[in-house]
């Protein structure tokens, strides 16, 4: 009778493809899973019992910024307390490595920590960190845009010469040698906004050779959404490398009901090009405070601020009050800050969550002290909330959004899907109780149903607490399959 790690009897699998669920049993040896189905002839050092919950693979959160804290944080348990086994750093232009930095690091990196966190002058020892943390998770990690350029010109309120332009592309190169999953933009941010189109495309002309991706918090998500959304499709065509629009949503009030559209414009790039998108769960997102978000008609919350700290936690209408001032003059004063803006219409995020190119990405913001509740809730709240409470999808259909469709997408190689022979990054939840705790007035609190996590057969956590065993891994580029 063969002898596994771990066996996990009588669950509901749901492996990650969107298929219907099957009762059975999983063994795990050796970090991966070595059998499916009805196995009762093997012998397993630890028996699971999985009745009455749902197996699935480990959840891939493909959009976070996570990246200096996998290594200074590794127990990851704003992740890991969720079912995340695998994050994907390196969003919105912004990247821990390969960076070097001349002062502090510019807005929005300084969302990912202080100048002395910034000490990876090559991916390959950002890598290296990884290896040696070891944290709870996975980490895939894409190249930033703007570190990119902060790393080769002297302002960044400019286009790149074509001499920054090659020296961003040896950097760049050498991080695709290394594993990087390919390059990302944060267009919007004025760290890149003056940026053309043809600085982006010399770069992403790159990944296509290596079978690498393209990611890109747009130019804009508020009225001029279709022409951002047109731009991003023909750097993929230019470049011909997969496209991936980050947090895709259409932001602030004047842009409200305009999903429809947005999606339509999506969906005629699909029939062409290999597209897909992200999303999260909230009707509201959160960065740096950028003075051109301030509307008066939109709650804003700051969560941090280097001149005024006591004023974390108050909203700009309130802070401006106590101060006599309109809110955008207290925006001035307020910065560098960071904030939360309820300037999304629940409608329109539904929608798009709804979409059958969309996976899920938190967009957490770890080092935040008040962080969005999405940190922490974010795929809890798609699974108990919008499966199963307001059946916008089937369980499964959630599942495969987090599993199965981004491992394709990013090329995770043996990830993303319950089968022989494949990692066993698995998470075991109670479908009936499974759900977000997190809110805005109190973000920083674990999901309820979240039984089991592996990482690599590794049992990390278990029934609402940390195991202190940590199985992650940097996980190298493999072709994306969109």
């Amino acid at each position: 009778m063969p002898l596994c790690d771990t066996l996990i009897c009588n669950a509901h699998i749901m492996d990650g493809s969107g298929g219907d669920p099957s009762v059975g049993d999983v063994a795990i040896d050796g970090g991966h899973i070595c059998a499916v189905g009805q196995i009762p002839d093997y012998n397993a050092r630890q028996l699971i019992d999985g009745s009455g919950h749902v197996l699935a693979p480990g959840f891939i959160d493909v959009h976070t910024h996570d990246d200096t804290n996998v290594i200074r944080t590794p127990e990851m348990l704003p992740k890991l307390s969720q079912g995340v086994t695998t994050v994907v750093v390196g969003n919105c232009g912004i990247s821990a490595a390969p960076v070097q930095l001349a002062g502090a690091p510019p807005d929005p990196m300084n969302l990912l920590g202080s100048a002395e966190v910034f000490c990876y002058p090559t991916f390959r020892s950002y890598v290296a960190a990884i290896e040696q943390a070891q944290p709870a998770v996975n980490v895939a990690a894409l190249v930033g845009h703007t570190a990119l350029r902060n790393n080769h010109m002297d302002r960044l309120d400019r286009a790149a010469t074509p001499a920054e332009i090659e020296q961003m592309q040896a950097q760049l190169s050498e991080a695709l040698h290394a594993g990087a999953l390919g390059l990302s933009s944060g267009l919007a941010y004025l760290s890149a906004n003056a940026a053309p189109t043809e600085e982006v495309v010399s770069l992403t002309k790159l990944l296509a050779a290596a079978g690498a991706i393209y990611t890109t918090h747009m130019r804009t998500e508020t009225e001029g959404i279709l022409d951002a959304m047109n731009e991003a499709f023909h750097i993929g065509r230019q470049s011909n490398v997969p496209v991936v629009i980050s947090h895709l949503k259409c932001a602030g009030i004047a842009n409200w009901g305009r999903s429809g559209e947005v999606l339509h414009a999506l969906d005629v790039a699909r029939a062409a090009q290999p597209v897909g998108c992200d999303c999260y769960p909230y009707a509201a997102g959160s960065s740096t405070l950028d003075l051109r978000q301030v509307d008066e008609r939109v709650e804003i919350m700051i969560t941090w601020c280097e001149p005024h700290p006591e004023m974390a936690g108050k909203t700009l209408a309130q802070i401006a009050a106590s101060w006599n001032v309109e809110q955008i003059e207290a925006a001035r004063r307020l910065q560098p800050a960071g904030a939360i803006y309820h300037s999304i219409s629940e409608e329109d995020m539904r929608r798009i969550l709804t979409h059958p190119a969309t996976m899920i990405g938190s967009d957490g913001l770890p080092n935040d002290p008040l962080p969005h509740p999405r940190l922490w809730g974010t795929f809890p709240r798609v699974l108990g909330r919008y499966s199963r409470e307001l059946k916008l999808f089937p369980m499964a259909t959630a599942i495969h959004k987090m599993t199965g469709m981004p491992a394709a997408r990013f090329g995770l190689a043996d990830r993303g899907l319950i089968k022989q022979g494949y990692c066993a990054d698995l998470v075991l939840f109670n479908p009936e109780t499974v759900r977000d705790t997190a809110t805005f007035i109190s973000p920083i609190s674990p999901a309820e149903g979240i039984t089991a996590v592996w990482v690599n057969g590794v049992l990390s956590y278990r029934e609402g607490t940390s195991t202190g065993q940590r199985g992650g891994r940097f996980l190298p580029r493999q072709s994306s399959q969109i």
